[in-house]
């Protein structure tokens, strides 16, 4: 049975990639990976995962951030499309979201019709920012889902420099985890919100006080030891049925990851974020994940494409 979606701006376009033969001991993202606008519902078995592209950086302008994150997606695809494909579930691209002019908000409600129509049809969404506030159009799919709908409690976990809780007149990438807050409590819902990868100098200490204010759990970039972020991830995933994980690529050291928005002076070593990931994957709690702050303009070799690729594979495992 077909599902029927809210309307996608962008159809998805054909994959390409490197060629080694047409085996399935050959195979690649690009050759796994159908670009369809049409959807069956999920069957028993691993959840399909649904990649939406989210083409948006208005919330940078509105940030005072650098733009170009509206080229993202595309970049995103191009990075996975030559991986090599180990995942024991389908993969569907359904093609973009665009964000038109400075109607955000629009972008972003429509972004979450989409993901909570495919959540509710059973598959894992994975959303391909974006500037970060792509995260609340994600948050509007997740907490619209019959998961969170049913009393499922939800956690949202942000691999990020920045909490992003900013107090501003106009919604922009930084004020993305302030809007669920609110949205949370409107709803009568406890806010659980976690951040990895926090950098003192790069949030003020009215960031710090919200935080604190709304119970936020945190950890300094400073303080990301492996067994230490391990045990900070374990301890949010017992609290929570569902999980939202969302990564500011902007977490990673500017080495690593110099196509952002904001380049990490020093940032979480790329070994400890990719651990989380399998953490999070393997926790049977991941309902949808997203990327973002991908800067194609600025990045290096497709340096920061290519990271954000193998954490969505890893993701995805």
């Amino acid at each position: 049975m077909s599902l029927q979606l809210p309307a996608i701006d962008v159809p998805p376009q054909p994959w390409t990639g490197r060629f080694d033969g047409d085996g399935p001991g050959h195979r690649r993202w690009w050759q796994a990976v159908t670009a369809s606008d049409q959807l069956q519902r999920a069957e028993p078995g691993p959840s399909p995962a649904a990649l939406l592209g989210f083409a948006s950086d208005e919330g940078v302008r509105r940030n005072q951030g650098r733009t170009g994150a509206a080229a993202a997606p595309a970049a995103l695809r191009k990075a996975l499309g030559p991986l090599a494909f180990h995942l024991d579930r389908a993969v569907t691209d359904l093609g973009d979201v665009v964000v038109s002019g400075e109607d955000l908000e629009a972008g972003q409600e429509r972004l979450g019709q989409v993901v909570a129509a495919l959540l509710d049809a059973g598959h894992r969404t994975v959303v391909l920012g974006g500037g970060h506030e792509t995260a609340y159009a994600s948050y509007l799919g997740v907490s619209a889902s019959s998961a969170v709908q049913g009393g499922q409690r939800l956690g949202v976990l942000n691999l990020d420099a920045h909490f992003d809780l900013r107090d501003e007149p106009a919604p922009s990438s930084g004020t993305p985890f302030l809007q669920m807050a609110r949205a949370e409590a409107d709803a009568g819902r406890e806010f659980r919100y976690a951040v990895a990868g926090i950098s003192e100098p790069g949030n003020t200490q009215v960031l710090f006080d919200t935080a604190d204010k709304l119970g936020v759990r945190y950890l300094l970039d400073e303080d990301c030891e492996a067994d230490r972020v391990r045990g900070f991830v374990a301890d949010f995933l017992a609290d929570i049925d569902v999980l939202y994980l969302t990564i500011d690529l902007d977490v990673l050291p500017a080495a690593v990851a110099p196509g952002v928005s904001a380049p990490a002076a020093y940032g979480v070593p790329l070994p400890v974020i990719s651990a989380v990931c399998r953490q999070v994957a393997l926790s049977g709690k991941l309902l949808h994940l997203d990327v973002a702050e991908l800067n194609p303009a600025f990045d290096i070799d497709g340096r920061t494409a290519r990271t954000a690729a193998r954490l969505v594979d890893t993701l995805l495992r």
